[in-house]
């Protein structure tokens, strides 16, 4: 049985609204009956899932990335921490050797530090106590006599 008619506009629908029309769109597109509908997002709960061999994983990701339809991805196995250590020993060295997954990483940065961003000041600390720079110890704090 198809989705029904009647289901509620997008503007009535309080939760994840582009989520709940995008859904909606790929049933009726398919004509998709409510137990395909589950059958298909239930696993990846509404996300993309596919399955394979390691190098089938590795084309899927590899289209997904070229063509533009993701520049990232949530690996969700099945059963953990075998399925993650599979995809890790088997996908991930092909991912590498085609150049998609980088095989170093340079020194850790924040997200502010990537872009550049100035550090912004403490609102809950005074002017004077800034935070140490990043890499050496902290100072010690100044001890007052009473």
């Amino acid at each position: 049985r198809e989705l029904p008619a009647d289901l509620p506009p997008e503007s009535a629908i309080e939760g994840a609204k582009s989520r709940y029309t995008l859904v909606v769109r790929l049933a009726r597109r398919e004509r998709l009956t409510v137990r395909q509908l589950i059958g298909r997002l239930g696993g990846g709960r509404g996300h993309l899932t596919f399955a394979g061999t390691p190098e089938q994983v590795a084309d899927a990701i590899e289209t997904w990335f070229t063509q533009g339809a993701a520049d990232g991805f949530n690996i969700m196995p099945a059963v953990l921490p075998s399925g993650l250590e599979t995809f890790v020993e088997h996908v991930v060295p092909l991912l590498r050797a085609r150049g998609l997954l980088r095989t170093s990483y340079g020194p850790r940065r924040t997200l502010r530090e990537r872009y550049g961003l100035p550090r912004p000041a403490n609102q809950y600390a005074p002017e004077s106590s800034a935070p140490p720079e990043r890499g050496g110890p902290p100072s010690a704090p100044a001890l007052a006599t009473v």
